[in-house]
């Protein structure tokens, strides 16, 4: 637990600068192999969170503090990345101090979120008590919301709540309570997981690559156009022709020239199959 004292914490002040940060990159990598156990638990909540939003849901993150930050950092890196709408990752902060203990702000962010039966709420906690996220969590859970919890305490409050509980024991910080050390870690390396699994099993990339990137500045038009002309086969010049053809749309673009189809043909294609290009590109190879 990250409340407990570090075996060494005795030490910090007589060792080299180098020992602590040793110490630290150590501790980090224990925090790594702690999430493997939790793998297949992972994988299930990154399903569960793609059926929902397939059907038209979204994903809710809820935490305070140091959680509360990280799921904002994760949730506002989506849109550029995925190129989704802003809404459809949302996170909730409760903030510091005296508002983590807020069960009326929790149970308020929840209601004015509207999360419904379509959608999915994830809490996220390294003690797995937070009031203000045990709360929100209730007002999902009871519009029946799928609930998912992520903490670093197994068997906590918040895990017990959930259909579906990541629960990755990451042992004493070595400052005992700062859970921004391996806490921090460990939520943000899941959320990632979550995120981008979700996104790549949605179709919002393809071989890894961002297939959906939104091209608003002239880094991501380069981009699109690196992109095009790399999975197109064809060069920078034609990619950038049939992306102005697209409007934009970098999966249209590349089926375009992968299948000799007009834009409108490209589109129209896109939209039957869930705008996941995989699933034209395959057909495509198919005998």
């Amino acid at each position: 637990m990250s409340e407990n004292v570090h075996p060494r914490a005795d030490e910090l002040e007589s060792l080299t600068t180098l020992e602590l940060v040793q110490l630290m990159d150590a501790e980090e990598l224990r925090a790594h192999e702690a999430i493997h156990p939790q793998l297949g638990e992972i994988a299930r909540a990154v399903d569960a969170v793609a059926e929902r939003l397939r059907s038209g849901g979204r994903l809710h993150y809820f935490g305070a503090g140091t959680s509360g930050r990280i799921a904002v950092l994760d949730a506002a890196e989506c849109p550029a990345t995925f190129g989704i709408a802003a809404d459809l990752v949302q996170a909730h902060e409760g903030g510091d101090d005296a508002q983590e203990d807020d069960e009326h702000l929790g149970r308020a962010h929840a209601i004015e979120a509207g999360v419904g039966a379509g959608d999915v709420a994830l809490g996220i906690s390294a003690s797995g008590t937070t009031a203000y996220v045990l709360s929100a969590i209730g007002v999902a859970k009871a519009a029946g919301a799928t609930v998912l919890a992520l903490t670093c305490a197994p068997g906590s409050p918040l895990g017990q709540a959930a259909d579906i509980a990541i629960e990755v024991e990451t042992g004493p910080e070595v400052i005992a309570g700062s859970t921004r050390l391996k806490a921090g870690t460990v939520q943000k390396v899941i959320l990632n997981m979550i995120s981008t699994g979700t996104f790549t099993r949605l179709g919002h990339t393809y071989r890894g690559r961002m297939v959906n990137v939104v091209a608003t500045n002239d880094k991501r038009r380069a981009r699109a156009a690196r992109l095009v002309a790399e999975l197109g086969g064809t060069s920078i010049e034609l990619a950038a022709l049939a992306l102005a053809e697209s409007g934009g749309n970098t999966k249209a673009a590349i089926l375009m020239l992968c299948r000799g189809v007009s834009a409108q043909e490209a589109e129209e294609l896109l939209s039957a199959a869930g705008g996941n290009l995989n699933t034209r590109l395959t057909e495509a190879q198919r005998p």
